[in-house]
């Protein structure tokens, strides 16, 4: 077996290390010419203007003009502040979206080209990029570890990842006090995304040992973790063990990429609205009895390693979490018609499906899409 592995992200981990922003661009010689990517809702709530003023002058922009999934024309947006600005880093403070939006801008701001010029299409990203500080404010994307950046271009209905070394942060700071505000069903939704992105990534076509240690440390972390999220926002200890397995759980998965069920979110998200992480956990435990067997039993391995007897009783345990944190398990409410659920099948043959373990039928996708429709 041949593996690299590669994790050029610095970490910073624990409460209250959010202050340590200026610090750490100070560290990298960057005194000046910060732009702040920031969610709305910290640019409402005068969090985004808290860390540049605290920053003293090393921040002096503010970027919030975006959309959950964000489009590739808001990409270009923040692209062009850079290019008008002069701006020399960019700190990525929120969920997927800022972390997205912020790695792809800080690549193309080098150049005059639209992000939709390499969206989906195979073209090698620039290697020159600004320098990425991320602090994820939700325990979920684990983007502020990964070389990915999932966009959405609205106008051709497509959303799809964009893998390049330079969307790589040069430091990622981890602050559990940040999520404690996140609402429920966000903290439900971005917690199973961690799982997702844990199980994917060891049963992925590009497992290796040192991404499948990480993820059989961050998934049991979720299984006990994130139902006393949701019930208890501002339980510590559960915050903090939720972005433990957040930023291990992203370490799983950069290398090996993520496989079926990713695969099915993407038009589940564009399509229908159904929040990314949800609507990967909504086929996590079907493709887990379907991968059960592959690759010479490690799947099997996996399930006894995190504490279950067999892929069967994970399965069973994911489906129950679902139910616990309130999320859906099926698409009965969505009135799905035949051509919907062909669609559903033919979009979801994206190319994440094809690190699955094992090949994926179309109609493997219809027997469970037409499950899906008829289960609430």
């Amino acid at each position: 077996m041949l593996w690299d592995y590669q994790q050029p992200v610095a970490i910073r981990f624990g409460n209250g290390r959010v202050r340590e922003i200026k610090d750490v661009a100070a560290e990298m010689g960057l005194t000046e010419g910060g732009l702040l990517v920031s969610e709305k809702l910290f640019a409402t709530n005068g969090t985004a203007e808290k860390i540049v003023k605290d920053s003293e002058g090393t921040i002096s922009e503010i970027f919030s003009d975006f959309s959950p999934n964000p489009d590739v024309t808001e990409v270009d947006k923040a692209a062009a502040l850079i290019r008008e600005k002069h701006l020399k880093f960019v700190v990525a403070m929120g969920g997927g979206s800022a972390m997205d939006l912020a790695k792809s801008a800080a690549s193309i701001a080098f150049t005059n080209d639209s992000i939709a010029d390499y969206h989906g299409t195979g073209k090698a990203m620039p290697q020159e990029h600004l320098p990425i500080i991320a602090v994820p404010t939700t325990a979920g994307t684990g983007s502020e570890v990964t070389c990915v950046s999932v966009l959405t271009n609205r106008a051709l209905g497509k959303k799809a990842p964009i893998v390049s070394d330079g969307f790589f942060p040069s430091v990622a700071i981890i602050d559990p006090e940040l999520t404690y505000s996140v609402p429920p069903h966000v903290t439900a939704s971005t917690g199973m995304d961690v799982l997702s992105q844990a199980i994917e990534g060891y049963w992925s076509k590009g497992h290796q040992p040192i991404c499948d240690a990480c993820a059989i440390h961050a998934a049991p972390l979720v299984f006990k973790y994130l139902p006393i999220a949701v019930a208890e926002p501002d339980n510590a200890e559960a915050r903090q063990k939720m972005c433990e397995a957040s930023v291990i759980a992203g370490l799983a998965f950069t290398l090996p990429k993520t496989t079926s069920s990713h695969a099915c979110s993407f038009p589940l998200t564009n399509i229908y609205g159904i929040p990314h992480g949800e609507a990967c956990g909504l086929t996590l435990d079907w493709f887990a009895r379907v991968n059960a067997d592959a690759q010479h039993g490690r799947v099997q391995e996996f399930a006894r390693a995190i504490g279950f007897k067999n892929v069967d009783a994970m399965a069973d345990a994911i489906q129950e979490l679902k139910v616990k944190v309130g999320l859906r398990t099926g698409l009965k409410d969505l009135n799905l018609n035949a051509e919907q659920i062909a669609d559903l099948v033919r979009i979801s043959r994206h190319p994440n499906l094809y690190n699955n373990p094992v090949e994926i039928a179309d109609d493997m996708l219809q027997d469970m899409y037409e499950h899906l429709a008829a289960t609430d």
